[in-house]
């Protein structure tokens, strides 16, 4: 049986996500690998990677809470909303800490993003970074997001602030570091950027490719977390064999039948009867009433 669960990898600067995923199929000898939530060449931190049957999960997981680190760079504006990009301006005027503290209120709780240029989303079937590159801009919607927690810390370099932000999927870093520089009337720019939670997975449990590489087999196959980890967050559904039998070949199972009463929509992890997951279900509105189906069956 090949070997299926959830990687860590702490992904170093430089390296693409497609790189990492790369890695990750020749070392555990497997096509089927996949991973959420691209990082850019230059950020490092948590990727999640789907090895094996876990890589037909990836449709399925929802936006989830992020944390990073980013170092805010003042007095520079750039095309990409990096260091990476062209300048296209600088500014010596640079308001104090406090005023960039006071600025920050602004930015936290629910907020609207414009997604940036420089990024991996599509419009009309194109990415939007292939798009700028080519040196071609279009029109894009304003998107909401949440900023959980914000906050700006000085470093030992003069007009870079380390920011550490809690926010919802989606949320673009870069921008908010170009938001935060248009606020001030000086410009800013993102210098850094690591990833350090998403998904529930935190950045100490995350090996770089190199400390995979240096593994033997027995090893890496040891940190692949359970597919069902995906999907920690939903609420499970033990079935008895006869249910099972029936949710695996497809059927919808009445709710009243299995003893829950799941909201319609919602999502459940479908165990067995001595509690093995085995498949992702949602809850459904059928002619006979309300009943749970299979969604997508990672366990055969």
């Amino acid at each position: 049986m090949e070997p299926s669960g959830v990687l860590i990898v702490n992904k170093p600067a430089g390296m693409t996500s497609h790189d990492v995923v790369g890695k990750v199929r020749r070392l555990y000898g497997l096509r089927r690998v996949g991973h959420t939530g691209t990082l850019d060449p230059m950020a490092t931190g948590v990727l999640v990677v789907l090895v094996g049957r876990a890589a037909k999960a990836a449709e399925y997981l929802m936006s989830d809470r992020k944390s990073y680190t980013a170092t805010l760079r003042l007095g520079l504006a750039t095309d990409s909303g990096d260091i990476t990009g062209t300048v296209l301006s600088r500014s010596e005027t640079i308001p104090d800490f406090t005023v960039l503290q006071a600025v920050l209120d602004n930015f936290r709780g629910e907020i609207e993003q414009i997604p940036p240029m420089y990024s991996a989303l599509k419009v009309g079937g194109r990415k939007l970074v292939d798009l700028a590159r080519r040196g071609i801009t279009v029109e894009r919607e304003p998107r909401k997001v949440t900023i959980y927690r914000l906050e700006a810390f000085p470093t030992e370099t003069k007009n870079d602030y380390r920011l550490e932000v809690d926010c919802s999927g989606g949320t673009y870093i870069r921008t908010l570091c170009e938001d935060i520089g248009a606020a001030l009337g000086c410009g800013g720019t993102m210098a850094s950027l690591c990833r350090t939670e998403t998904g529930g997975f935190a950045i100490e449990k995350a090996h770089t490719p190199d400390e995979l590489e240096a593994m033997d087999e027995a090893a890496r196959l040891a940190l692949l977390y359970p597919i069902e980890t995906l999907f920690a967050g939903l609420p499970s559904l033990r079935l008895s064999p006869f249910f099972e039998k029936l949710i695996r070949g497809g059927c919808a199972v009445l709710q009243k039948k299995l003893g829950c009463s799941f909201p319609v929509g919602a999502k459940v992890r479908l165990q067995t009867a001595n509690g093995a997951f085995f498949a992702l279900g949602e809850v459904l509105e059928t002619e006979e009433g309300v009943a749970v189906k299979a969604l997508k069956t990672f366990v055969l």
